[in-house]
């Protein structure tokens, strides 16, 4: 005798997996990352902009120790202990609070819309922020990004010898829009729509599929039934278990179920980033 089908999980566990997915990783449904990873060129972007900033410094710094000196406020003696502590200052010190007082923003990482975290998700402190800039100075100083380049490059989130030996990554902190409107689940489908397995459908299939469904009502029948079948002989081998509908509805059923676990993710992702920003 066949053993009874297992019974669709009580909503309450399903929310919890949808929890523990969105601590461990990105789905093709968007499930939010623990840590949503900023590109390599963003990260080069927000370098640039952090070392022309910090170049800016050194320059106004050096000024001002010049006329000091040339005004007699300070000995000619002090020159040079003067523009270590310079260096030092624009290279450790102010990245340092900086990035520990904004909770791991910078001047170029506020430009691309990126923010250091610890890679577990937590919020960064003073220590990640202080060995990522003491070793900022030999990858990004001294070899002019070089080190910081070649590492990133060969690292899954574009991360730096200092992100590394932290342990932090940089976190894309915008967002994308929420995905428009689509129709509700057709009736009659909403207990095969709690256990739908739509995660394999590929992103251009899916834009298709919800480009039908918002433009269905304004093509002739035949047409519409035609591109309905064409989506549906294309979306069948993704999704599991297939109900037993006509295409239309499959199709009009799998894009919603879509869509709207897009918009819980991305919900999920916006409340993950306020609650890391209200308890850093």
């Amino acid at each position: 005798m066949a053993s009874p089908a297992a019974s669709p999980p009580p909503p309450a566990a399903r929310a919890s997996r949808v929890h523990a997915a969105a601590d461990e990783t990105l789905t093709g449904e968007a499930v939010a990352l623990d840590v949503q990873p900023l590109g390599f060129f963003l990260r080069a972007v927000s370098c640039l902009i952090d070392m022309a900033a910090g170049v800016a410094l050194l320059v106004i710094g050096s000024l001002t120790l010049t006329a000091l000196v040339g005004s007699g406020t300070i000995p000619d003696s002090t020159l040079r202990i003067g523009a270590i502590v310079l260096i030092v200052a624009v290279m450790v010190v102010v990245p340092t609070t900086v990035e520990t007082l904004s909770r791991g923003r910078s001047l170029g990482r506020l430009a691309v819309g990126g923010r250091i975290v610890r890679v577990d998700g937590g919020a960064a402190g003073f220590r990640q922020a202080f060995i990522r800039a003491l070793v900022g100075v030999l990858e990004l100083w001294f070899t002019l990004g070089g080190i910081a380049a070649i590492v990133g490059m060969f690292t899954p989130r574009a991360q730096r010898l200092g992100d590394l030996l932290a342990g932090t990554a940089c976190e894309r902190t915008r967002t994308r829009p929420l995905p428009p409107a689509a129709p509700g689940i057709p009736p009659g489908l909403e207990g095969w729509a709690a256990v739908a397995d739509v995660s394999r459908l590929p992103d251009r299939l899916a834009a298709r599929m919800a480009q039908f469904v918002r433009g269905a009502e304004a093509l002739e029948p035949a047409a519409r039934a035609r591109v309905a079948a064409g989506l549906a002989e294309a979306v069948r081998p993704y999704v599991s278990p297939l109900p037993d509908v006509d295409a239309e509805t499959l199709v009009r059923a799998a894009a919603s179920v879509r869509r709207d676990r897009e918009y819980r993710a991305l919900l999920l992702e916006n409340e993950r980033a306020a609650s890391l920003t209200d308890h850093a």
